[in-house]
């Protein structure tokens, strides 16, 4: 079965900028080593994630708004995509080329974030490895170890996952993340239990000599 796609969110810096290409979008919706609280557990990407994840076809949207036409796209990241994507220590950047002229959508954005009125970046990402750590606590962490795919990336208007039903993610991402949660505390509790019980055996058998 394919993985669910989840979405991830960040304030982080989205700047409107011009060069020889026109106008252009840059900005970085995915960090490495930022936690994210998500209510009842936090969420790390840990640094190298991307390694090996597929980005043979990213689109660039607006608030996650796949009723939209993209505004850009990134195809294999070659030299004609309208989006480049750049993975490096920190995570991942991208910059986007915008057609301002012909498409009002690309002009309100630019604009948008020309002003600050945008400051966040968001991305649709499937999970290929991860690992939960303080499971006896009330806030366990999630650690991603390892994207699959990266299919969407967004200038969001609220970056924040608590802040907005836009970037919130999908009911079925969160309910597989809780499922996951709840099995890597049944397996920590299981292996408690049969440690408690190798222990007893031991004490029984030492008993009897």
């Amino acid at each position: 079965m394919p993985k669910p796609l989840e979405n991830h969110s960040f304030l982080f810096e989205i700047r409107a900028e011009q060069n020889e290409r026109g106008n252009i979008i840059t900005g970085r919706p995915i960090v490495y080593e930022s936690v994210t609280d998500l209510g009842w557990f936090d969420e790390v990407i840990e640094r190298g994630a991307l390694d090996g994840a597929d980005l043979t076809d990213v689109r660039f949207l607006v608030n996650h708004d796949l009723k939209k036409i993209p505004l850009a796209r990134s195809r294999r990241n070659n030299g004609n995509s309208t989006m480049q994507l750049s993975p490096d220590y920190e995570g991942l950047a991208i910059n986007v080329l915008l057609d301002t002229e012909n498409n009002s959508d690309s002009r309100s954005l630019y604009s948008a974030v020309q002003r600050g009125d945008i400051t966040g970046m968001s991305f649709m990402f499937s999970v290929d490895d991860e690992e939960w750590t303080d499971l006896e606590s009330e806030h366990p962490t999630r650690r991603i170890k390892k994207i699959g795919s990266v299919v969407e990336v967004s200038a969001v208007t609220f970056p924040a996952y608590d802040s907005t039903e836009i970037n919130a993610r999908s009911k079925e991402a969160l309910d597989n993340a809780r499922s996951a949660l709840e099995k890597a505390r049944q397996i920590e509790s299981e292996a408690v239990d049969t440690a408690l019980e190798l222990e007893k055996a031991k004490f029984n058998f030492l008993s009897n000599l």
